[in-house]
């Protein structure tokens, strides 16, 4: 990712407002074995009080790279109850990087958000129909499939 990824204006600009980098090499003790991190490239998603939300591994090319860190991102303010931010993140990962392998995820956590928010669970049966339209073979359409018959 050095050589591809990182070096990318739009992922230097994107890490620089939105993350806090640390790169820690795979064999770097204790910090890898605390994170459970065994091969390169792993990116490991934390909020500021150091819990995991999201893990990335492999090799990724921006677009993929961005989407992912948005869904983390996304996820750590769904999981401190903060579904206003949540949401913007959610809306700028699909409106970006709507083609993306965490686009899917993304759709399934909005509609999830949309209605933790509301306590309507139309949301939930529109993204199924959603990710149905989009995605019909992604492992998130499978795990909306019982939204439909909400």
């Amino acid at each position: 990712m050095d050589t591809v990824t990182y070096p990318e204006s739009s992922v230097i600009s994107f890490i620089s407002d939105h993350m806090i980098p640390l790169r820690v090499r795979y064999d770097a003790q204790p910090t890898a074995g605390d994170f459970n991190v065994k091969w390169t490239p792993t990116i490991v998603t934390l909020d500021y009080d150091g819990k995991e939300h999201h893990r990335t591994v492999g090799f990724l090319k921006a677009d993929e790279f961005m989407a992912s860190m948005l869904l983390g991102i996304a996820k750590i303010d769904f999981d401190h109850d903060q579904f206003n931010g949540a949401l913007e993140n959610l809306k700028n990962l699909l409106s970006d990087f709507p083609s993306t392998r965490s686009a899917p995820e993304g759709i399934y956590l909005q509609g999830v958000t949309l209605y933790k928010q509301s306590n309507d669970a139309g949301f939930l049966k529109k993204a199924y129909e959603q990710l149905t339209d989009e995605f019909p073979n992604d492992e998130w359409t499978q795990r909306a499939y019982p939204y439909r018959l909400l």
